[in-house]
C-alpha cells in the first residue's frame, strides 16, 4: 500500500478555516430560529414574528358602537304666521309688549304674563325677544359747545303674542297685569301687524345697501 503525500498550501488552509466558521455560524442561526421563545432580537428573522397570526385592524375604534345619528337639517327661514282677524266676541292677534332698562325685571314680568295666560286658559301663540335698543345720553359742557357721552341706556323688550282673546276676559287680564306691573317697566298692548314681525330681525344697513345697488 502506498501512501500519497498531500501538500497543503497556506491558501488551502485558510479556506478550510473559513468554511468551518461559516458552517458553525449557520448551525447557530438554525438553532436560534428553532427556539423562538428564547430567541434574541439580533438573531430573530423579520419574517418570523409571533403576532402575525393575530389581526390588529379595528383595535381602538369605537364610533361604530354608537347609534347612528340622523343628519342635521338646516333651519328654515322663519315664516310669518297668519294674522287672525277679530270677531264680534274675541280679538285677533294681540301683542303684549314689555320694555324697560332692567333686563331682569323685563324677563321676569314677561314670564309672569305668560304663566298667567296659561292659568286663565288664554292661548299664547308666540313669545319672543326684540333686538336691544341702545340710547346714548349726551351732555354739553358748561363752557363750550363740545358734547360728550354721559351714559348709555339699553332698552330690553319682550313680546307675548295672544290669539283669540275673549272680549270679556280682556279687562280682567289688563287689570291684573297693571296691578302687578313692576316699577321701571312699561306695558303696552297692540294688534299684531306685519311691521311687528319685521321688527324681530336686526337690520343690516351694509347688506341692504349692497342689495339696493344690485337691483338698480
Amino acid at each position: 500500500m502506498f501512501l500519497r503525500s498531500v501538500c497543503w498550501s497556506k491558501a488551502d488552509f485558510l479556506l478550510l478555516q473559513v468554511t468551518r466558521q461559516a458552517f458553525v455560524l449557520q448551525r447557530a442561526l438554525a438553532s436560534c430560529r428553532a427556539t423562538p421563545s428564547l430567541q434574541h432580537p439580533a438573531c430573530a428573522s423579520v419574517n418570523e414574528r409571533q403576532y402575525r397570526t393575530m389581526p390588529t385592524h379595528g383595535i381602538g375604534r369605537w364610533r361604530h358602537l354608537l347609534p347612528k345619528e340622523a343628519p342635521k337639517k338646516k333651519k328654515d327661514k322663519l315664516q310669518m304666521k297668519e294674522i287672525l282677524a277679530e270677531t264680534d266676541t274675541a280679538y285677533g292677534s294681540l301683542n303684549v309688549t314689555v320694555s324697560g332698562y332692567d333686563m331682569t325685571l323685563v324677563e321676569h314680568y314677561s314670564q309672569y304674563i305668560h304663566n298667567l295666560c296659561n292659568r286663565l286658559g288664554i292661548k299664547v301663540a308666540d313669545s319672543y325677544i326684540l333686538p336691544t335698543k341702545t340710547t346714548e345720553v349726551m351732555l354739553m359742557q358748561e363752557q363750550g359747545t363740545k358734547m360728550f357721552v354721559d351714559a348709555v341706556l339699553k332698552t330690553h323688550e319682550r313680546v307675548v303674542q295672544l290669539s283669540s282673546l275673549e272680549a270679556a276676559a280682556c279687562p280682567v287680564l289688563l287689570d291684573v297685569l297693571l296691578q302687578n306691573q313692576p316699577e321701571g317697566v312699561e306695558l303696552s298692548v297692540s294688534e299684531h301687524t306685519e311691521a311687528h314681525f319685521q321688527a324681530r330681525f336686526k337690520g343690516r344697513p351694509e347688506l341692504e345697501g349692497l342689495i339696493a345697488q344690485l337691483t338698480y
